[in-house]
């Protein structure tokens, strides 16, 4: 699942990734957030994992995942250095999104006890230049060393499982998926969701 997911999302115009970012900001009741030079978008499942999109204003994209419950997760461990080893690699204009910034639900800051420096904890670091996505080269270095199975130690299966990427992404398709799951009493239930969800789409292009 994990490598058909980056595939799926590596074949994803950088467009339709951001428009599935809004939708599922917009599903999820999480606020999209202007940063310095960038547009963020999240998705959390209240229990741990997230998911964070800084789209750069000059076509460039960072990635973060977080699974707290993996080898990935470095906040545990308080360890800066190890982390920001993580976002090798990665343009420092968009590390800098990441770079002493306030913490917010997504992510957390770990703290250079030298320096008092911040940056963001993330299990999965990934980075789109424009025209494809890459992963993180300190990211890949350390989990090639430690034989850490980077897709699902990071999160990035789970946490992008949400957007359905080399999938069908429409109100119809989510409101199915809700109805399996067990979600509506009724089949009027259903249908005043699947207005809301058009809704929601609508708003998103």
């Amino acid at each position: 699942m994990s490598d058909v997911t980056w595939d799926a999302l590596a074949a994803t115009p950088l467009l339709e990734v951001r428009r599935r970012a809004a939708v599922v900001d917009d599903l999820t009741g999480i606020e999209p957030v202007r940063v310095p030079g960038a547009h963020r978008s999240a998705w959390n499942d209240g229990g741990g994992q997230s998911a964070v999109w800084y789209f750069a204003e000059d076509g460039r994209a960072l990635l973060l995942t977080f699974d707290h419950e993996s080898e990935l997760n470095l906040y545990a461990e308080d360890d800066f250095a190890l982390q920001e080893s993580f976002y090798e690699g990665v343009p420092e204009p968009l590390v800098t999104l990441v770079r002493d910034r306030p913490e917010n639900y997504e992510s957390l800051n770990l703290t250079d006890p030298a320096t008092g420096r911040t940056i963001h904890y993330a299990g999965g670091v990934f980075w789109y230049d424009g025209t494809r996505w890459h992963v993180a080269d300190g990211l890949a270095e350390y989990c090639r060393e430690e034989g850490v199975d980077l897709f699902d130690e990071s999160g990035f299966a789970y946490c992008l499982a949400v957007y359905r990427f080399g999938q069908d992404f429409a109100p119809e398709t989510l409101a199915a998926l809700r109805d399996a799951n067990g979600r509506y009493g009724d089949e009027k239930e259903k249908e005043a969701d699947l207005s809301a969800l058009h809704e929601v789409f609508a708003r998103h292009g």
